[in-house]
């Protein structure tokens, strides 16, 4: 009864904290909004305590995040996109992994070298939705933005799978070596894409039998498709793959295949509807969560760093800065080195980041804000490892996790308003003038369908004023 009443009490929150954000005499972004209350309620005046199994989290919150990332992924952007995001996603993610991974083991005491790149990948994922509620929707240029979003999807399962090796590594489960990792990888990765796709045509498959055998039932097929991003994971865990990747291709796949174009418009936009709440509920409860773990993370954290003579209480903090201004610099001349890579050598065919601007660059580089992911992920690290002992500093981890997504949001909150200040927002995308298109020739369809409704209204008058002037005749006629 006790996790019932939890799960009610956090639903409630998430739902009132967009409403307290609006009625707010200043703008606070909703994420921040959600940490600030959790840590509200996990004071000790209110006690609201969480106790969650770090696998069931993984599990619960990722796959229907990742889901609802390639489900609103743009198709036509993404691929006219694909060397930019790959190139994000991919390659940013490993320098990100191997370069940050070594300098948090440098420099922060009592972290080892493996679960250095296990936090150093759990940072590497960026959050779009965090952005959005940091900046608003539409402030920022749908050149870069388009980018910043299929980047955010890409590298969320490429972050998410270093740090699945990260921990094999730690756990003993694994041996790593370079050849091994890439061929490792390479094989999860396509493992988990296809079985994303294979339970995608399934899923197709069985709404078509459903729909032959019962009709065509709503609220059925929005169940499935709720299933959808759980049974893609755990089935793609079950036979050794990414279930991180087939929860995303399951995602990008469902809603550019037939099954959505043939599906009546009354699932359609229920599905819609459903996943936008969904989403909604997902990224509200993990933010929430970070509040209500952020006290006990913060004691824990100084508690230790009193025990530990190698760590100060300061250091805690200033590791936060040195990390977040790291990714900040990688991430700055990694888009820097894109810039002048494209315009020398693909002058054929440039990257758009060859045309970007400082400017635009600065604003992608603090656009690369952390959020759930890397909560989601971090906290998804064992708490034990099979020997019975306790995972190396994983308190130091998710606390320096949760510092760079605060400060992360912090400096977004900050710098990206600036930035953004009279730069030009008009979307001159293809998918822009192709929806114009479509508005226009459903203006046209409306207005030949009502004339051809006035038409036949006015030949079935004409119609009825013959009958009954012929009735009139044939009555005097007859008398």
């Amino acid at each position: 009864m006790e996790i019932f009443f939890t799960i009610l009490i956090m639903t409630l929150v998430v739902s009132l904290s967009g409403v307290v954000t609006r009625v707010m005499p200043f703008q606070i972004p909703l994420p921040l909004m959600q940490i600030a209350i959790g840590a509200l309620l996990a004071w000790p005046t209110f006690g609201l305590h969480v106790e969650f199994d770090p696998e069931l989290f993984l599990v619960l919150f990722i796959p229907p995040l990742l889901f609802a990332d390639g489900w609103k992924t743009p198709t036509r952007e993404f691929l006219e996109h694909g060397r930019e995001i790959f190139g994000l996603a991919l390659a940013l993610v490993v320098v990100t992994v191997v370069g940050i991974g070594f300098l948090i083991y440098w420099v922060v005491p009592g972290i080892p070298l493996i679960p250095a790149f296990a936090l150093a990948a759990v940072l590497s994922p960026t959050d779009a939705v965090a952005l959005s509620g940091i900046v608003g929707e539409g402030r920022i240029p749908k050149k870069i933005m388009g980018i910043l979003q299929g980047e955010a999807l890409m590298n969320d399962a490429s972050g998410l799978v270093s740090l699945k090796f990260a921990v094999a590594v730690a756990m003993g489960t694994m041996i790593f070596t370079v050849g091994g990792a890439t061929v490792e990888f390479m094989k999860v990765a396509i493992g988990g894409i296809l079985a994303g796709f294979v339970v995608s045509w399934l899923y197709g498959r069985s709404l078509r039998f459903l729909s032959r055998w019962g009709g065509d039932e709503p609220a059925t097929q929005i169940v499935l498709l709720f299933l959808l991003p759980f049974a893609s994971y755990l089935i793609a865990e079950h036979i050794g793959v990414s279930g991180i990747l087939a929860a995303v291709a399951a995602g990008m796949t469902i809603t550019r295949s037939g099954v959505m174009r043939r599906a009546p418009l009354a699932m359609r936009l229920r599905a819609n509807s459903t996943w936008a709440m969904l989403e909604f509920v997902f990224n509200g409860m993990v933010f929430l969560l970070l509040g209500l773990q952020l006290p006990g993370i913060l004691e824990t954290s100084l508690m230790a760093a009193e025990i530990d003579p190698n760590v100060e209480i300061w250091m805690l903090f200033t590791d936060i800065i040195l990390i977040y201004a790291a990714l900040m610099l990688v991430r700055f001349g990694w888009l820097w080195t894109m810039k002048k890579f494209s315009n020398r050598f693909l002058k054929k065919k440039p990257m758009e980041f060859g045309s970007w601007t400082t400017r635009e660059i600065l604003i992608a580089s603090f656009a690369g804000v952390r959020g759930a992911i890397t909560l989601a992920g971090v906290l998804s690290i064992p708490l034990l490892l099979p020997d019975g002992n306790v995972f190396p500093a994983r308190y130091e981890l998710v606390f320096l996790a949760a510092g760079v997504i605060l400060f992360s949001l912090f400096v977004g909150v900050v710098m990206l308003p600036i930035l953004l200040q009279h730069i030009e927002v008009a979307d001159h995308s293809q998918q822009l003038k192709e929806e114009r298109i479509a508005r226009a020739a459903t203006a046209e369809v409306a207005i030949v369908a009502i004339q051809k409704m006035e038409e036949r209204l006015a030949a079935d008058t004409e119609e009825n004023i013959d009958n009954q002037l012929l009735t009139e005749v044939s009555f005097s006629r007859h008398w």
